[in-house]
């Protein structure tokens, strides 16, 4: 009987101890960059909309050959919508702000839009802190909607946060050496 609980107790530590695994509604994706990889677990059941949006970009291959164009150390890495010399890529339509519930935290992934609250395409953003002023309050502050978080390669978002930034034209926080994300592809 010891022997059997013993046995239960080393197998209910190698489950605790099990990386997250991607699952229908946890899908993930490796983003590829020329800083290294970043893997981020989407969340589909917070935010179906979005996460449905993101993934059909990435089984498009429209991430290839796109670049983090805004970096704010401190705050976040953009990306996900220019080419290194900054043209915007023709994208689908605009799609709903999601309320999803979760909050841009540290690592977390969020779509990036205008001020048109509904207006989020292929852009995202990966938080450097906590940035509750990002976070969905009401139909006067909408936040930006969070749809899953990096679960390996936080060192690399740190790393990019970190490269020298200047302006580009009318951009501002540009990379002065393009950081290219070179395709990005699911990994579930």
């Amino acid at each position: 009987m010891l022997k059997s609980l013993w046995c239960l107790g080393l197998i209910t530590l190698s489950l605790v101890a099990l990386p997250a695994l991607a699952d229908a509604d946890h899908p993930h994706v490796r983003l590829a960059t020329s800083q290294g990889d970043i893997e981020i677990e989407l969340d589909a059941q917070a935010a179906p909309n979005t996460v449905k949006n993101f993934l059909r970009y990435v089984g498009e291959g429209f991430y290839a050959d796109t670049v983090f164009h805004r970096v704010i150390p401190g705050f976040m890495i953009q990306g996900g919508g220019m080419s290194a010399e900054l043209e915007p890529r023709q994208t689908h339509d605009p799609i709903a702000l999601e309320k999803s519930g979760l909050k841009n935290t540290r690592g977390t992934i969020a779509m990036a839009r205008t001020a048109n609250p509904d207006s989020a395409t292929s852009q995202f953003f990966i938080n450097l802190v906590d940035n509750a002023a990002l976070d969905y309050r009401d139909l006067y502050t909408p936040g930006y909607t969070v749809f899953g978080h990096v679960v390996s390669g936080m060192d690399v978002v740190d790393a990019i946060a970190e490269v020298p930034t200047g302006r580009q034209g009318p951009h501002a926080d540009v990379p002065r050496e393009p950081i290219a994300i070179l395709g990005a592809e699911r990994v579930d």
